[in-house]
């Protein structure tokens, strides 16, 4: 597998280039992008721009490991607002349009969700509803995905939504199409659950993989620590992943960034990664 390292691991306000040149000092293989509303990597990006990024990032050294947004923490493919739904398949087209041009193979969607905690006033949709609706919205995107040959790969995050590897598993089939998959987030789970067992579940879905470590007893958004210091039983995570013949990206999601010395995070990243992935000499 290829070590990769999410830009949100790095503190707000750095350019890509910044990122890129300490993501390679710590011997990162590749970077995860983010589309932004607005920047460097916005919704206006054009292709001199993803020209311009993408030689920054070869002459770095790092390949694109993959291109993420948190647009879709603000555009809902399951709102209840027809105009958000429809903002929320805009930015995937967009995503899809720019992973093209980069060269990427998935991108991260979040396809809506019932609810959202760590966001204050975060509409609540019915379940039944938000399955419909994210449904429909998939549905939509199929055929861009195939004509950009770039496969919506969706995230399992805390949206009280798709909350089972096998109702996730299950959403992904009912499209028959390789460019729908999952990008399967370690941490994410396993307040509720295995993560060794979705990858299982998910198998050949998975298109791409997020690494990050959960600590249970803390509970909330306070549970996330460093990898190698919660509950992920990594050697049962990589066996999986030998098991279902994943060979992608793993990519590191470290957030927020540390206080003090932020550099070092991504620093102590690598090195934890290299220890999970057997690299450690």
């Amino acid at each position: 597998m290829k070590k990769g390292i999410s830009i949100w691991s790095f503190p707000a306000g750095s350019t890509i280039v910044e990122c890129a040149r300490l993501a390679k000092r710590a011997g990162f293989d590749g970077m995860e992008l983010s589309l932004n509303e607005s920047g460097e990597l916005g919704l206006a990006a054009t292709d001199r721009d993803v020209l311009r990024i993408k030689a920054m990032l070869e002459e770095e050294g790092l390949e694109i490991a993959g291109l993420a947004t948190g647009l879709y923490w603000d555009y809902s493919m399951t709102s209840a607002d027809e105009s958000q739904r429809q903002r929320a398949i805009d930015v995937c087209k967009k995503q899809l349009e720019l992973a093209a041009a980069f060269g990427v193979d998935a991108i991260l969607v979040i396809p809506g969700g019932v609810g959202v905690d760590f966001i204050p006033g975060s509409e609540v949709v019915s379940y039944e509803l938000a399955y419909d609706r994210a449904s429909e919205a998939i549905g939509r995107l199929v055929p861009y995905a195939t004509e950009a040959g770039v496969s919506i790969a969706i995230e399992n995050v805390w949206n009280k939504f798709l909350l089972s590897p096998l109702e996730l598993r299950g959403f992904i089939d009912a499209y028959s199409s390789p460019f729908v998959g999952s990008y399967f987030d370690v941490g994410n789970v396993v307040h509720s659950g295995y993560p060794e067992q979705w990858i299982r579940i998910l198998g050949h879905r998975i298109k791409k993989m997020h690494f990050k470590d959960y600590r249970r007893q803390a509970g909330g958004l306070h549970g996330f620590v460093d990898l190698l210091a919660g509950d992920v039983d990594y050697p049962a995570v990589v066996q999986a992943l030998k098991e279902i013949g994943y060979e992608g990206y793993a990519t590191a999601e470290m957030i927020p960034p540390y206080t003090h010395h932020t550099d070092q995070l991504i620093f102590n990243t690598s090195n934890a990664m290299d220890a999970i992935l057997g690299r450690s000499s």
